[in-house]
């Protein structure tokens, strides 16, 4: 293939690999004595091939992933009849599994996301992540509660008959739904988590509660679908108004306390967590390094 005809996504790809040195069959897999599935959301490296997804995923030692299978992700919605299976594939030659994927999803209704659905479960997917919402502050908040609840009820009834699970990501910000994570307990109240349940962000729910994290796992552990690891500090802007705002971190550098994950053990969830990575990461084997860095932190903080 000459060179004008190669996508970017190929060039993308083809470079990566080399930079990392990362070659199908080279990779020693970490053993993890985690009583959890550690999986990874794969956004840092989201449009590397699918081979190459599943080879970081063996060499920092996970055991699955999170993918997104959206609008710009690593598979866009209208292709995903042919290349989830490609993908599942490709991960399955490595022993990863695909353990979630990011969607747009929000209403069962949608054509386009009971076709999405009915193919991750035929592909063996067991759980998604259903689109951000976000609230409207110049509308009445309990009226968009029950539009959300509505929403979360289709989906529920969706996921029973495909047997697969739901759940909706708590987010720090001023009108993310799930900023208090209250929202949340209040919307699937009365819904078997089997079929929708919450994808608790321990860092979000720091940013939002501060101290109060334990409340919160307190609250929702009979609905976690998913947990979500990353941390973060607080800095003061350096633009006009000083506002203080939060900086992603590496795990163990800022704020999220280690003893959420002894909290989390006294619970019945043993399903994954999954590790996000929002702060630089590099490329190639800078970004492997610190994720497996992460990995080895997050591994201790479970095992203590």
């Amino acid at each position: 293939m000459s060179p004008e005809f190669i996508s970017r996504r190929q060039f993308v790809a083809s470079t990566a690999l080399a930079v990392a040195g990362i070659s199908l069959g080279a990779v020693e897999i970490p053993q993890s004595k985690s009583p959890f599935k550690i999986i990874c959301f794969v956004k840092p490296f989201q449009n590397l091939s699918f081979d190459q997804i599943a080879d970081i995923a063996a060499e920092v030692g996970w055991t699955g992933v999170e993918v997104p299978v959206r609008k710009d992700g690593t598979i866009e919605p209208k292709r995903a009849e042919e290349e989830l299976p490609k993908l599942v594939d490709a991960l399955a030659k490595r022993k990863i599994e695909l353990s979630t994927i990011a969607t747009d999803i929000e209403d069962a209704d949608d054509p386009m996301s009971r076709k999405l659905l009915t193919i991750a479960a035929k592909l063996g997917i067991p759980r998604y992540r259903v689109k951000h919402l976000r609230y409207d502050l110049k509308k009445a908040i309990p009226r968009q509660l029950e539009v959300f609840r509505s929403k979360f009820r289709g989906l529920a009834e969706l996921n029973k008959e495909l047997k697969l699970q739901g759940t909706v990501q708590n987010h720090s910000g001023g009108n993310y739904l799930g900023g208090p994570v209250w929202d949340i307990w209040e919307l699937l109240r009365g819904l078997d988590p089997q079929n929708m349940a919450i994808y608790f962000d321990i860092g979000h729910a720091t940013v939002e509660g501060g101290t109060s994290w334990p409340l919160q796992v307190k609250l929702m552990e009979s609905q976690f679908g998913t947990i979500s690891v990353k941390d973060f500090t607080w800095q003061k802007s350096s633009k006009p108004g000083n506002k203080w705002q939060t900086e992603w971190c590496p795990l163990g550098s800022g704020m999220i306390h280690p003893d959420f994950f002894t909290s989390l053990k006294t619970t019945n969830y043993r399903g994954p967590i999954s590790q996000h990575f929002e702060y630089e990461v590099g490329a190639g084997r800078e970004m492997i390094a610190k994720m497996k860095r992460d990995f080895e932190e997050l591994t201790k903080w479970i095992a203590s």
